[in-house]
């Protein structure tokens, strides 16, 4: 269903993507943020779910910088090599490439972003620093806390798990306290918890997660279209 992209960032570096296009006249897009995994198999597969909702979906390959065309499967020591990136990892950087996937999308519609892991904090500093966005969904990410201080300019919902060893329950009490303007979810589960790929994946959590996303999805569309 999707294609290989080129993106050009605002300072004029062209990064790679993952594009997926509905078959029918577009409801919008969605930016897909990756994990620090690449867009790999399971990036690329939200993606194409979106599309086949009716959405158009692209994904920057944002370690394209210093790691370019990276993908990694969730094996401990693909987990452990994946990792060792976040030492390279420039935030500006991560949303100035992510504001490139939203350029790409502008002309479609509103554009809404959706993170996991990594990628979930990008989509809340999107929020925060990146201007006429229809919504941001953030799963997991692990930075909100610290950047909580940030004011979203679009609806915000975020996915935590319960069990998730590298995000206490105590940050994400201190992101509801800075953040009651945005919806907050937990689940009985740990990181990484929508991955089917992941042995952390948790088919409930990731059912209930998934379908209140769709819904603030569509209500962010239709709110950014009056």
């Amino acid at each position: 269903m999707g294609r290989s992209i080129s993106l050009t960032s605002a300072d004029g570096f062209e990064l790679g993507g993952y594009r997926a296009d509905p078959a029918d006249r577009s409801r919008g897009g969605v930016v897909v943020v990756q994990e620090i995994f690449g867009v790999n198999t399971h990036i690329r597969s939200v993606c194409d779910r979106f599309a086949a909702l009716g959405y158009t979906a692209v994904a920057p390959s944002l370690f394209d910088r210093f790691a370019r065309n990276f993908q990694s499967g969730y094996s401990p020591d693909e987990i452990a090599e994946a990792r060792k990136l976040m030492a390279n990892i420039d935030w500006t950087k991560l949303l100035d490439d992510t504001g490139a996937g939203v350029d790409a999308l502008r002309s479609i519609g509103p554009v809404a972003v959706i993170g996991f892991c990594m990628g979930g904090s990008v989509a809340f500093l999107a929020a925060a620093r990146i201007e006429g966005l229809a919504a941001s969904i953030a799963f997991y990410g692990g930075q909100i806390a610290r950047h909580g201080d940030e004011r979203p300019h679009c609806p915000v919902q975020m996915h935590f798990g319960e069990k998730d060893e590298g995000i206490p329950m105590s940050d994400v009490t201190t992101i509801r306290g800075k953040r009651p303007d945005c919806e907050i979810y937990t689940y009985p589960a740990g990181h990484g918890f929508y991955c089917d790929q992941r042995a952390s994946f948790h088919a409930e959590s990731a059912m209930i997660a998934w379908g209140r996303s769709l819904e603030f999805l569509e209500r962010g569309m239709k709110k950014a279209k009056r």
